[in-house]
């Protein structure tokens, strides 16, 4: 009777993180939306309460809307917006925090809830205030990200700190994601295999290194350089890879070496994949890894197929909004795979 209902009770918490997890799923996915469409620098304060509603009236519209004119992107950029334009930009970037604010709320909420009734164990406490730093850094790093496209001579958000939102995105998912696992009962059979893990090791540091330059290709709109494949703009290793001075500002700022990095570690990824489900299949047929295992190939190969036509369409502002977007999000269930095979393995 008491394992039936600490199994019962490790499910509602398991629930509520997997709930936490969709939500961020669709922030990030927010977050894509919201710099494909220019629209991050639209709002010029951060206002965690007072910034929980839009502007109400047209006076407080015009008013958010000369605040954002004395950014150098409006200035430069932007000099031709009407409000009804700016409403369009601003509106992605409220939607933006205020479903941050709606993932906070959902957390306290939950975590309330579940404490009263006493689902939460003592050992559960710990990785829950992790979880919740983690969620405040993500909110503070996403402030800092916007302050970068505030200063002078700055059109657009900073493609570093860009990525490094994106980034720390990924893992505040990722943890929650583990926690969850760690809670469900499909999840208890374990994979004892060292061959295995190295490569799903392996896999995890070529994704990592993936999002990071996607979120650097973004960034930097590195696409438009040479939206062309599979060559770059009709070479495969362009003379100008190290055209600004310096390695290292060459590997994190030069559209062209970001570009063929993320092609490079796409190419390694996807092999990886193939390599990781042909040797995994001749040894398991059944269970949840079996299903993670196939799961993980088709998502690889979805999003090789996405990254394609994302390049190919990078200077048209339409449809690259849905193809960035698709292949953000295929990225990111690209990552959860990961995650849940790394648990079982």
């Amino acid at each position: 009777m008491e394992d039936h209902l600490t199994a019962r009770n490790n499910k509602q918490v398991a629930l509520w993180l997997l709930i936490g997890a969709g939500m961020l799923v669709i922030q990030i996915m927010l977050g894509g939306i919201t710099r494909l469409t220019e629209s991050g620098l639209s709002i010029t304060e951060w206002e965690p309460i007072k910034g929980f509603l839009p502007p109400l009236n047209e006076l407080q519209w015009q008013e958010a809307f000369a605040k954002y004119q004395t950014t150098d992107q409006y200035k430069y950029l932007h000099q031709a917006f009407t409000i009804s334009d700016f409403k369009f930009i601003y509106f992605w970037e409220w939607f933006h925090r205020f479903w941050a604010r709606l993932i906070g709320i959902v957390f306290i909420v939950g975590f309330s809830y579940l404490l009263f009734t006493k689902k939460i164990r003592n050992k559960m406490i710990t990785p829950l205030i992790v979880l919740f730093v983690l969620g405040g850094l993500q909110g503070a790093i996403g402030w800092i990200m916007v302050a970068s496209g505030l200063v002078p001579k700055m059109y657009f958000v900073g493609h570093v700190e860009l990525a490094t939102h994106f980034i720390s995105a990924i893992i505040l998912l990722s943890y929650t994601l583990w926690f969850a696992l760690g809670l469900l009962a499909a999840f208890r059979e374990k994979v004892i295999n060292p061959f295995f893990r190295r490569l799903l090791i392996i896999i995890t540091g070529l994704l990592f290194v993936q999002l990071i330059y996607g979120a650097l290709m973004a960034g930097l709109k590195a696409g438009k350089t040479a939206p062309t494949w599979p060559d770059i703009n009709g070479e495969y290793f362009p003379a100008a890879l190290f055209e600004l001075p310096g390695l290292m500002n060459n590997l994190f700022n030069n559209p062209l070496m970001v570009q063929l990095i993320h092609r490079s570690v796409a190419y390694l990824l996807f092999f990886t994949v193939i390599f990781f489900f042909l040797v995994t299949g001749r040894h398991l047929k059944g269970g949840m890894f079996a299903i993670l295992r196939r799961s993980l190939l088709m998502l690889i190969f979805c999003q090789v197929i996405l990254g394609i036509f994302t390049l190919l369409h990078a200077a048209s502002p339409n449809v690259l909004l849905w193809l960035g977007v698709s292949h953000q999000l295929v990225g990111m269930l690209v990552a959860a795979n990961v995650v849940a095979l790394l648990f079982l393995v």
